[in-house]
């Protein structure tokens, strides 16, 4: 049997390691993973090996040349314009590839038995066997999901946090038959996840899973390289280790002097030809490459040190990684998580500080603090994008120097030249993020439209009508008074994919900006009609005559975050008497329960005065809660129902678009007025694609995350609803509606009587992915709904309950909906119940593994 050794990655999450290498030629134990994989091969009896090549080809080649020296054969295939994608580089050796063959990445670490697997798929008969393992954490891989005969049934690519339906993933390992690759066209990119095996499960050819047993772990970001290697030095992956094991979890290569003073902790590493001056403390854990010199008293707690490197006297590491030749002077400090790339010199006493990453062939000065990637960038997190944009503490995580790179990192996904649209709310924090934004997209030649201080759904509106290749807004949060939220959205409006989304991480996080020349640096155009746009475009849509005739009577609350709105001006000219409370600006950002304090004077106003209802604006202009007449809020599921039910009433037939958790009233009240109900993703972003792109659409979102009418723009916006609501009162009074003018209240009478509850449970995120699992292979398959989490029905299809991981946050929510409040209490505590002692069990065997950790 002839192998297909995947080896054309670049590594991106892996750089600086990655600048100067190829992924598969990373070090594992001193030894480059392909070289770990051909090993693999190897025992197995395959020998016959085609490694595919793309990115810094030669560096492979000239290391294994031939592979005679190995004990292969080894034959490249480079794809030399662009990466033709895991399935398209193996197409295009098909002719080599006549009979059962094996596809195995070249970027991970694993001793799964192949012999076994190979096994495996003769016997089942398959035309496609994956190689299946089992994970913690399923969200960079692909997750599968079989039926009890091993066959595939579904899988989906990198699934997000509330698309976790199994901890079974894709170890990226094949074993295919010689005729499926004819599927494929020749020189075409296609991946095997998304196109090769979705095709066959289209034209049921039968794919099977092999759940292997063996340790396996894709190196793809920098915590797993730094797993892989503490788990090699373990024991809990078989590698071949090239140097004598001088005592137990002790190896030493040739040419070694280690000063007898020295103290070594086991297991440890330490490669040929070094020299390890007096006094040295190595720590288990702890990885030395070969020609590397260790001066007297260094400190060395589980650092990762490549071929060639000096570390000084007294310089202390920390669980870092030291690449190729770098040189880390006296008394130096390099922390947890910090990266130093190859070629590089930390000067004396100079502090790397932890996830640090500093790319090749740079110099720290003597006595340097670096406390951001290179000498300037702030360290490293994996993920920068949360459920709605870039969020975190005002000024201590958002700080202007952040704002500059994140305005770089996106101006540099996008065309030269091109226009971005920029508002904030009134904020002095937003107004100084937003300017830091700013000069990063001119620095990368973007052009600016700024619109200042303006409400989200203006700047939503206005986006369109000018041409701009996306917006930024950026105000205080709404749910977190201390923090800063940065929302981006594209041409039309609508808040970015997450595809896009990862284009401004990546670059954001490699520092992979373009740099304007002078005469190209961007312009900045101040847009000073946007509320004209908005109110030409409101009052389009409105019928302006009803509301005139009716004369309603309006209390509207800013709470303290808005000062000189645009709403009331606008009301006023259709003859609407707005009273506003509160529009002014407070030194700090109002708390949730300064909220609360506030709509319970809100209330007392709107009774006091008679007025038709009563409402506070919140999120710069996109939530809203509403007091009717008698001073009592609706908000939540009942404010989603009523929504639903007066804009149904108007617009008969129509879709409605909710969140996977909004309450079932939802439905009911649709069938009494021939509409219909879509459900989505709960995210912003979901919704608002979904209200943009489907047909008929008249409503979309909820009472928690706000509402959107498409017709005027695809974001969710308070101020129009609060129109559309003073419209919908006003037209009962207007033929062909009915004469009797009925008030919030009495319609609120009128809604579906629906127990719609919910409660959150702690959930690792290492747990989410088999919790999720669990739920789907426990229950049956005609009772699921898997829209977002875990959504199970009652046999009767009348009530429901939803499990739903949290995408930010290491939580579980849980939604129940019955007409029976009996039924919903006791599920909600049933499942309660079930997941926290899912969590326990599992923490309970994590616990068990890491006592045994360097034991």
């Amino acid at each position: 049997m002839r192998a297909v050794l995947m080896a054309g990655g670049s590594g991106t999450r892996l750089r600086p390691l990655t600048c100067d290498l190829p992924k598969p030629m990373v070090p594992i134990l001193n030894r480059p993973i392909a070289q770990h994989i051909i090993d693999l091969l190897k025992r197995h009896h395959i020998t016959e090996i085609i490694a595919t090549l793309h990115y810094l080809p030669d560096v492979m080649r000239d290391y294994f040349h031939d592979g005679a020296e190995f004990g292969v054969q080894l034959t490249y295939a480079v794809e030399e314009e662009q990466p033709l994608g895991t399935a398209g580089c193996v197409r295009n050796v098909a002719e080599l590839l006549d009979e059962t063959f094996l596809v195995i990445s070249g970027d991970s670490i694993t001793d799964i038995n192949l012999t076994d697997a190979i096994r495996f798929h003769r016997e089942k008969g398959g035309k496609a066997t994956l190689v299946l393992a089992s994970v913690p954490n399923p969200l960079d891989f692909g997750v599968v999901i079989m039926d009890e005969q091993q066959r595939i049934r579904r899988f989906l690519e990198k699934p997000s946090s509330s698309e976790i339906f199994s901890d079974t993933v894709n170890t990226g390992t094949y074993i295919l038959e010689a005729d499926v690759l004819s599927l494929l066209l020749p020189n075409r990119e296609a991946d095997f996840s998304k196109d090769l095996f979705p095709l066959m499960l289209e034209k049921n050819m039968p794919i099977y899973g092999y759940v292997a047993n063996g340790y396996w772990c894709d190196v793809g970001h920098l915590d797993a390289y730094r797993d892989a290697q503490y788990a090699a030095l373990q024991r809990k992956v078989k590698l071949d280790v090239a140097y004598e094991e001088r005592s137990p979890g002790l190896w030493i290569g040739q040419n070694t002097y280690i000063d007898p003073s020295v103290r070594i902790s086991a297991p440890a590493l330490i490669g040929s030809n070094c020299r390890i001056g007096p006094r040295v403390e190595i720590e288990a854990g702890t990885v030395i490459g070969d020609n590397v010199t260790i001066g007297s008293d260094a400190d060395l707690k589980r650092p990762i040190i490549w071929n060639g490197g000096t570390i000084g006297d007294e310089a202390h590491l920390r669980a870092c990684v030291a690449a190729r030749g770098t040189r880390i002077d006296r008394r130096a400090h390099v922390l947890e998580g910090a990266i130093v790339g190859s070629l590089s010199v930390v000067g004396e006493e100079s502090v790397i500080n932890p996830d640090v990453r500093i790319w090749p062939s740079k110099r720290i000065d003597p006595g340097a603090i670096v406390n951001m990637n290179l000498i300037w960038g702030h360290a490293a997190h994996r993920n920068l994008f949360g459920q709605r944009g870039v969020s975190g503490l005002a000024n201590v995580d958002i700080t202007p120097e952040f704002a500059v790179r994140l305005g770089a990192a996106f101006g540099s996904t996008l065309k030269p030249g091109s226009y971005v649209s920029v508002s904030r709310d009134q904020r002095n924090i937003s107004r100084m993020v937003s300017r830091s934004l700013i000069s990063g997209l001119m620095s990368v030649g973007v052009h600016i439209y700024n619109l200042e201080a303006t409400a989200i759904p203006v700047a939503r509106t206005v986006a369109p009508s000018r041409g701009v290749a996306g917006g930024i807004h950026v105000r205080v949060h709404p749910e977190r008074s201390d923090h800063i939220l940065i929302e981006f959205f594209d041409s039309k409006g609508i808040n970015l994919t997450k595809s896009r989304e990862k284009k401004i991480e990546g670059a954001f996080f490699k520092e992979d900006f373009r740099r304007a020349q002078v005469q190209e640096i961007g312009n900045i155009t101040y847009v000073t009609q946007a509320n004209e746009i908005y109110c030409t475009s409101f009052e389009r849509l409105l019928h302006v005559d009803a509301i005139r005739h009716s004369s309603p009577k309006l209390v509207i609350d800013y709470a303290y975050a808005v000062s000189g709105a645009v709403l009331p001006q606008m009301l006023a000219k259709f003859g609407c008497d707005a009273v506003v409370l509160n529009a002014s600006l407070t030194p700090t950002a109002p708390t949730m329960a300064d909220r609360e304090a506030l709509l319970s004077q809100l209330g007392h106003v709107v009774e006091a005065l008679k007025a038709t209802f009563g409402v506070q604006v919140s999120a710069n202009g996109e939530q809203l809660v509403l007091v009717d007449e008698s001073g009592s809020p609706i908000r939540g599921e009942v404010l989603t129902a009523l929504m639903v039910h007066m804009i149904l009433a108007q617009h008969t037939g129509g879709t409605v678009v909710v969140p996977v958790n909004a309450a079932s009233a939802v439905e009911h009240i649709a069938r009494r007025h021939g509409g219909h109900v879509v459900r989505t993703k709960a995210n912003p972003t979901a919704l608002m694609e979904a209200c943009h792109t489907i047909p008929g659409v008249v409503l979309g979102g909820s009472g928690e995350m706000g509402f959107i009418l498409p017709q005027l723009h695809p974001g969710f916006d308070a101020m129009f609803c609060i129109a559309k609501l003073v419209e919908m009162l006003s037209l009962q009074e207007q033929p062909p509606y009915r004469h009797d003018r009925r008030t919030l209240a009495q319609i609120r009478t009128e809604l579906p009587r629906v127990c719609h509850r919910a409660l959150t449970v702690r959930c690792p995120w290492t747990v989410k992915g088999g919790l999720m699992r669990h739920l789907v292979e426990t229950h049956n398959t005609e009772s699921l709904e898997l829209i977002d989490g875990v959504k199970i029905f009652s046999p009767a299809r009348d009530s429901w309950i939803l499990i739903l991981p949290d995408a930010g946050e290491p939580l579980v929510h849980l939604y129940a909906d019955s007409h029976d409040r009996g039924w919903v209490d006791e599920t909600l505590r049933e499942y309660r119940s079930f997941v926290q002692e899912f969590v326990e069990q599992e923490l309970g065997l994590e616990d068990i593994a890491l006592a045994a950790d360097f034991a």
